[in-house]
């Protein structure tokens, strides 16, 4: 056993970031890590006991079943052609415009979002969908791919997100309290980027050619034709709003609708739903792992006082509290670029979040503002998660043409997290109102 706490733990940390970067999954890093640091501290035998007590805590934790749910919700959905009707709906009553199809590409993206929770998973299935689309018309490859890649980080901000779900878990804050929070910067976030996206084919018009205005009727018959879509929100949105569903309920009700209408569609082979769930399966899993890993590196964390040392450190700064937020935007956009989105969050939570909530912020608003820049970090270079997963479904495309597209976007996320920022309000205003605070 070690002396001095705090020397573990750093050198835990650092451990920790040097398995990561050496491709060992984060959980597992986490995992390893948390025991054999809590080990050193306290003694092996009750160190050990931690790899019994997580795994079960998290197997019997009935909040993580909502992941799972959701997650298959989104696969069913996908697998029923919601997605494709979603994009046919936005692009019948905007494609006419000037970038008339990127506009409907961030609608759908937006909608998909709601459905499915994923921000990689909103990408791909965009990617499927819109990329041939956009560049069949005549779209610039950068403008179009880039904006497939933004507007898939909507995933992760339009309520039902796995993200937040996570937080809400992780920090044992409401579920619901935070899908409310998000109503507003994720309506602002679609607003943003059609400013952006005007604002560049004004500029150049070249970049994405005027398409043909579709008549009355045919945008009735798309609406009509996109009931399914609609029906599946407002059961699940509806549902959980209202107060008819608690989280857990509305995802077990969401995924049964989206295996009927699978169904009903005649959409639903064998190979498919096994497809299906064995996709929500692994990714599950993943998810679980992570969670584990993390809860077993916050216990060591916590043990060696690496989280009270850094707020003191931070406090001794003498900073601002509106600084301290501003240096931890910095430092988390930069996290976000590197890693992926679970795990730059719970890598830092059993830091920042009593930081944070020291500085007498709401821990709401908080969870916003830290899923919004780490979204952003996903389309940031060098790494950009969301970048890659479109240049891995599109390799004639290259990374750079792909990162110039983005920066529109890039300047559009960050006027809103300052925005969201300088005026809590407009996370705070709904949930509040409608009293989850």
């Amino acid at each position: 056993m070690f002396s001095d706490p705090m020397t573990t733990g750093l050198l835990g940390l650092g451990a920790m970031f040097v398995l990561i970067i050496a491709q060992v999954p984060v959980g597992i890093a986490m995992g390893v890590i948390g025991v054999i640091g809590t080990g050193l501290i306290i003694g092996f035998g009750p160190a050990l006991t931690l790899l019994a007590t997580e795994p079960s805590s998290a197997m019997a934790a009935e909040g993580l079943a909502v992941i799972a749910m959701f997650l298959l919700m989104g696969n069913l959905a996908h697998l029923g052609g919601l997605s494709d009707e979603l994009y046919r709906l936005a692009y019948v009553f905007i494609g006419h415009r000037r970038g008339g199809l990127i506009f409907a590409t961030i609608g759908a993206c937006a909608g998909f979002g709601a459905i499915c929770g994923s921000s990689v998973a909103t990408a791909a299935t965009m990617a499927r969908i819109a990329l041939p689309q956009m560049l069949e018309r005549g779209y610039a490859k950068s403008l179009a791919a880039g904006s497939i890649a933004a507007g898939g980080t909507l995933g992760m901000i339009v309520p039902p997100s796995v993200v937040m779900i996570l937080y809400a878990i992780l920090t044992e804050n409401s579920i619901i309290a935070l899908f409310l929070a998000a109503v507003v910067p994720g309506i602002m976030a679609v607003v943003f980027y059609f400013v952006a996206i005007a604002w560049v084919v004004k500029r150049n018009p070249d970049l994405a050619p005027l398409g043909d205005r579709i008549a009355w009727a045919e945008r009735r018959k798309a609406s009509y034709q996109s009931w399914a879509v609609i029906l599946l929100a407002v059961i699940v949105s509806g549902g959980i709003y209202s107060g008819i569903f608690t989280v857990s309920e509305a995802a077990s009700v969401g995924a049964s609708v989206a295996l009927l209408l699978a169904i009903f569609r005649k959409r639903l082979t064998k190979v498919k739903f096994l497809s299906a769930l064995g996709d929500t399966a692994s990714n599950t899993g993943l998810i679980f792992v992570i969670i584990i890993g993390a809860s077993v590196f916050s216990y060591f964390a916590t043990l060696s006082g690496l989280p009270s040392a850094t707020v003191d450190w931070i406090e001794s700064l003498g900073l601002s509290p509106l600084m301290v937020i501003v240096m931890l935007m910095i430092f988390y956009l930069i996290l976000g670029a590197l890693f992926d989105t679970i795990a730059a969050m719970v890598l830092t939570l059993p830091f920042v979040y009593p930081l944070v909530i020291g500085l007498g912020y709401d821990p709401i608003w908080w969870g916003v503002v830290m899923i919004v820049v780490i979204e952003l970090g996903m389309i940031t270079p060098p790494i950009g998660i969301n970048v890659f997963v479109l240049h891995g479904m599109a390799r004639d495309l290259p990374l750079s043409t792909i990162f110039r597209g983005v920066i529109p976007f890039v300047f559009a996320d960050l006027a809103r997290l300052i925005v969201l920022i300088l005026f809590p309000a407009l996370s705070l205003w709904l949930p509040g109102v409608l009293g989850w605070l």
